[in-house]
């Protein structure tokens, strides 16, 4: 009962989404997208069936740690998952951590509908008003451009002096250099980019 308490609380939803805790029947699906080149092709590889198992299993650790985390985004009348999005404490060390991440990844096939900035808008404003974070980062590789649209549609900025090496990037890898973005809880309360939850 007490869990299901906690699994109410972090629901979140939008006009078009459900954003929840994450269900056994998430994991095939989840498992395709990691699989899917286009869905990687920032990323350092392709996961096994195993590996994207291995992730849900420490995202539901996180939540328990965090209080929050990706929640397992869901379609009402379109899919029962599209995939995931959330916020994630880093556990690399950079020069702009400690910090909470804001990332998405979705199936391809629900590109383009605006699912990923409709989720984050809601994951945003749960960081914000329930959890209290003061900023809010998001990472990834300069060549990414469908994410970067995707921060910058949600009000975040980017400074070229944050730019940097990811740590578990290796050496010469060509994803090894990533930009920045921030929004603070003050320029995201200015924007009035609110949702409800």
């Amino acid at each position: 009962m007490e869990a299901q308490m906690l699994d109410d609380a972090l629901r979140l939803t939008t006009s078009r989404l459900i954003l929840r805790r994450w269900r056994d029947e998430d994991l095939e699906p989840f498992a395709r997208l990691n699989a899917d080149d286009l869905v990687t092709q920032y990323l350092l590889h392709r996961m096994t069936r195993a590996q994207s198992d291995a992730m849900v299993a420490r995202i539901n650790a996180h939540f328990e740690r965090e209080g929050f985390g990706l929640w397992a985004v869901e379609a009402p009348g379109v899919a029962p998952f599209v995939g995931a999005v959330g916020l994630v404490v880093p556990s690399f060390i950079a020069p702009f951590t400690p910090c909470v991440e804001i990332g998405w990844r979705l199936d391809r096939v629900f590109w383009g509908r605006g699912f990923a900035s409709e989720a984050a808008r809601a994951a945003l404003a749960f960081g914000f008003q329930t959890a209290g974070l003061g900023e809010i980062v998001s990472l990834t590789v300069p060549a990414n451009g469908r994410s970067r649209a995707i921060m910058q549609r949600l009000g975040m900025v980017h400074s070229p002096a944050d730019d940097f090496e990811h740590p578990l990037v290796p050496k010469g890898h060509p994803l090894l250099q990533h930009v920045l973005y921030r929004l603070s809880k003050e320029a995201w309360q200015a924007s009035g980019k609110k949702t409800s939850s």
